[in-house]
């Protein structure tokens, strides 16, 4: 069903407004969109008189919103800011193809750019943008088609594709290793211990499968494995580090095992994506390579 022309004002009547409402001055609006202030107060106007809602109090020589200019700029704003994003993903790639991709900062990193060639290869007319999300989002604010996703098989309003397991591990560093007595998992209640604040409880969780009684665990805290593992390696405590994700380290002797006991976490990776963009080629495609990326296990 086609919405009525009355309920979809001119973008540069938007534009007019929007710019308005966020500076809170005609003249520095106009000055921004390179108009004249009778021509943005023509178009401001306008568009009041296209809804028929007053949409700025006129005090002097200022500007307010009502109520309801205050209510609908949030929502203008938004969609002016997705049109924008949409009309720029199309000068990128004037073919179509574009795939907005939220990714987890060190998975992103670590684990998705060093493969991310053999995709681009295998598929020349995608182009994939990434921004990083630390949490889950309502996809239907946000202009990303999917997200890499680790916690439990729930994310309200989207499909998940299970990508990967993981396993952790006590981490440190050699000299850290030598200068505290550690032999057995209780030894850890003793050493400076490393949390991620997205991971709250996993110490504790490592404590209970390995039998160790405590009453407390206490810490720095990080909100990256990336900073947490460097702190690892600069020697400031140990941290539980996902072993896929920290083999360069391992290999290179950075970062040795404080108790050899690795974890396998509760929580899984996933593919996450708004079911309506399902069938998207770019997604589709990206959801088949990176599942079988996921499950060969091929190194880099």
């Amino acid at each position: 069903m086609l919405t009525p022309r009355r309920f979809l004002p001119s973008t540069s009547h938007l534009a007019a407004f929007e710019a308005v409402a966020r500076t809170g001055s005609v003249t520095t609006a106009a000055r921004e969109l390179d108009l004249t202030q009778s021509a943005v107060s023509r178009q401001i106007k306008a568009l009041e008189e296209q809804l028929g809602v007053e949409l700025f109090l006129r005090e002097r020589q200022t500007v307010r919103l009502t109520l309801a200019g205050d209510a609908y700029v949030r929502e203008i704003r938004e969609a002016l800011r997705r049109i924008s994003s949409a009309s720029l993903n199309l000068r990128a790639n004037p073919h179509g193809g574009t795939l907005n991709l939220a990714i987890l900062p060190t998975f992103g990193t670590r684990w998705l750019a060093p493969r991310l060639g053999r995709f681009l290869a295998a598929n020349p007319g995608v182009t994939i943008n990434l921004v990083t999300r630390l949490s889950s989002f309502d996809f239907r604010l946000d202009s990303i088609d999917a997200a890499i996703h680790f916690g439990h098989s729930h994310w309200p309003g989207a499909e998940l594709a299970f990508l990967m397991s993981e396993r952790t591990l006590p981490a440190c560093s050699p000299d850290f290793l030598k200068l505290n007595a550690i032999s057995r998992p209780e030894d850890l209640l003793t050493v400076p211990l490393l949390h991620l604040t997205t991971r709250p409880d996993a110490w504790e969780r490592w404590f209970a499968d390995n039998g160790v009684v405590f009453e407390s665990v206490h810490g720095m805290l990080f909100d990256q494995f990336a900073t947490a593992a460097q702190a690892a390696i600069a020697g400031l405590g140990v941290a539980l580090l996902p072993t896929f994700l920290i083999q360069e380290e391992l290999k290179r002797g950075d970062l040795v095992a404080a108790v050899d006991r690795e974890m396998e976490s509760r929580e899984r990776y996933y593919l996450a994506f708004p079911p309506e963009r399902a069938d998207y080629a770019p997604l589709a495609a990206f959801r088949d390579w990176i599942i079988a990326e996921a499950r060969s296990g091929s190194e880099t």
